[in-house]
């Protein structure tokens, strides 16, 4: 006989773990802004509302919201699906100025900060499907079983 588990999805945003992954990833964020941003001179070239910011934006949403899927593949917890989209696109977003900065593109802190809010609300959407298609929490044992390990 299966066994039913509640769920009530305060309890995962009261959850220790969870808080802490959150706390760290904001501050982690916050951090790696402030340093973009103190390096960076201000261009009038590269203007807050330009298309490609619009362009940062969307593909952040795209990867984050992809990663998170990816990872429901693998990970039993919504916390650890949302981390391991956010830090997908967040990757790749660094990657991109990093590449920029070699002198083979534009290095912009406003375009990783379109990155950030890109992944925030990727992220965001995909945490709020798996909640509304699956509000049920899983078992964890469930994908261990799937994988032969016990």
């Amino acid at each position: 006989m299966a066994k039913t588990i509640s769920h009530d999805s305060r309890q995962l945003v009261r959850a220790p773990a969870f808080r802490t992954h959150v706390r760290f990833a904001s501050w982690s964020t916050l951090l790696a802004l402030t340093l973009l941003c103190s390096r960076a001179t201000a261009e009038p070239s590269d203007p807050w509302w330009g298309r490609d910011k619009a362009l940062h934006f969307g593909v952040s949403i795209g990867l984050s919201a992809g990663g998170y899927a990816a990872g429901s593949l693998f990970l039993d917890e919504r916390w650890q699906r949302a981390a391991f989209g956010a830090g997908f696109s967040l990757t790749l977003g660094a990657g991109k100025e990093a590449y920029d900065a070699t002198g083979r593109g534009d290095p912009s802190a406003k375009d990783f900060t379109w990155d950030v809010l890109g992944t925030v609300v990727g992220t965001g959407l995909a945490l709020l499907v798996d909640v509304l298609v699956q509000p049920q929490k899983r078992e964890p044992s469930t994908r261990a079983a799937q994988l032969g390990h016990h």
